[in-house]
């Protein structure tokens, strides 16, 4: 009995962790989207920075209370949109500063003219808006919040010094901690979050008859991170056993089988010095003898050597669509490129690349990961999305504005109002290598509307890699 409750506790406890996992990974791949990271840090750091602010105003009279409605707008411009316009500590502290020394000077002007009428001068405020939207447009600091701070000097009393001292130190601290934010842990996202940049380093190449330039691909990945490795699988086909078993005299078939796998080890084992050599990653073989590949024992061997990456070849079924291997392979929780050669098997570096994404999800940058890996150093790398209509191209060129910028490297990037398939068919001569998404992670019913890119793209004049996202579980 005891053991029993044993058991169960243990079985519930893995049950928990594996739960915990997922959450976990759910999480980590929800993060990955620029637009929640974001969010995610204006509701963390926005408050922890105001709070820390406040702090000092409470311990130093040199921060007045009034300064809080410009600094917190301006924070939350700030994280809200790093890249923009406004998020640079120059235009950020520079910005607050100008607008309280304008407001501060237009109050001692309308003073001194006599214009003040008691209250809230209401010339020193026009003066204060009119001298902040001068300098600010004159010194490139057109920053909402200046002509906050302009206004709130208005309502110090005799305390404008402090006011703009208390502007000085409070924007100087929070643009220090934005600074440290965007350079040691946004822009290094990729390094923190991305999953395929830190992982998909070994790489199990299911080998076929076009098996040698997938390999070739699969090596570039693999040797694009000091981790990397790859592995070289091959079935030792039945009618080859039964062929060698009829020539052997002794009719031995468990000679034959031996054989069989023995002549498939060493083909292998000569494809695997040659990638060594080509791209610096270590090789390995490995030769089963169940009688014919298929996606459940690729899937279990690439379990079984630790491989958290399946390049095979691309097939498809007498309808057209995928192959019933390949779909196999897509339902698993181990990401997969299906790669399909445009003919030219002595291809062995990809110098251009072209990235067609529909969004800055985790497959486009698991896709921009991958061309970053096989394209030639140093090469620049294109990256495009098609739209409907003209309406859709600056959300567009955000999305990919987005998606390359967690990345280092030269990209360019295309918005083309027109079909994937009409785009990718005229441009695709231009490069080698053509990287587009499964479309497993869309609905049925957008699968049904709109077939797969992929299955549009059998004429494309260029290899083609389609990535799948495995299903982390």
């Amino acid at each position: 009995m005891l053991e029993q409750v044993r058991a169960r506790l243990v079985a519930l406890a893995r049950r928990l962790r594996r739960l915990e996992r997922r959450e976990l990974d759910s999480f980590v791949r929800w993060l990955e989207h620029t637009g929640n990271l974001l969010h995610l840090s204006v509701l963390v750091f926005v408050p922890l920075l105001i709070a820390a602010v406040t702090w000092l105003a409470n311990m130093s009279a040199a921060i007045s209370f009034l300064l809080f409605p410009p600094l917190a707008s301006g924070t939350y411009t700030l994280f809200a949109d790093p890249e923009g316009k406004y998020a640079t500590p120059s235009k950020f502290v520079g910005g607050m500063t100008v607008g309280a020394l304008c407001g501060w000077l237009a109050l001692a002007l309308a003073a001194t003219a006599g214009f003040d009428d008691g209250g809230v001068s209401a010339s020193g405020a026009a003066l204060g808006v009119f001298f902040t939207g001068v300098c600010t447009w004159a010194l490139d600091l057109e920053e909402p919040t200046a002509f906050s701070t302009a206004l709130l000097v208005l309502v110090t009393g005799n305390a404008q010094l402090a006011y703009v001292l208390g502007i000085v130190v409070s924007s100087s601290f929070v643009a220090a901690a934005f600074v440290v934010w965007r350079n040691h842990f946004y822009e290094q996202r990729a390094r923190y979050l991305y999953q395929t940049t830190n992982g998909d380093d070994h790489v199990l190449v299911p080998m076929a008859d076009t098996g040698e330039s997938v390999a070739r691909f699969a090596a570039s990945i693999a040797g694009a991170h000091d981790a990397g490795k790859v592995v070289l699988f091959d079935v030792v086909d039945e009618e080859d056993v039964e062929q060698r078993g009829s020539a052997d005299d002794a009719g031995d078939e468990t000679t034959a089988a031996e054989r069989a796998a023995s002549d498939a080890g060493r083909r292998l084992e000569s494809l695997a010095t040659s990638l060594e050599r080509a791209y610096d990653v270590p090789c390995e073989v490995v030769v089963a003898a169940d009688g014919r590949q298929s996606a459940g024992l690729v899937l279990r061997t690439a379990r079984q050597q630790n491989c958290d990456l399946i390049v095979t070849p691309y097939a498809e079924s007498d309808r057209g669509g995928l192959s019933t291997f390949i779909s196999g392979l897509f339902d698993s929780e181990i990401d997969v490129i299906a790669f399909r050669s445009n003919g030219d098997g002595d291809r062995r570096q990809w110098r251009d690349s072209l990235v067609a994404v529909r969004g800055a999800g985790d497959t486009a940058r698991a896709m921009l990961d991958f061309a970053i890996r096989v394209t030639e150093a140093g090469r620049t790398i294109s990256v495009c999305t098609c739209i409907d209509t003209e309406s859709r191209r600056r959300m567009a060129e955000s999305s990919l504005a987005d998606l390359i910028d967690a990345f280092s490297g030269r990209f360019e990037t295309h918005v083309a109002t027109e079909s994937v398939e009409s785009y990718l068919s005229r441009v695709a001569p231009r490069y080698d290598v053509c990287v587009i998404g499964s479309s497993t992670d869309r609905s049925a019913a957008s699968r049904f509307v709109s077939p797969p890119t992929f299955r549009k793209l059998s004429d494309l004049e260029t290899d083609v890699a389609i990535v799948h996202r495995g299903r982390h579980r």
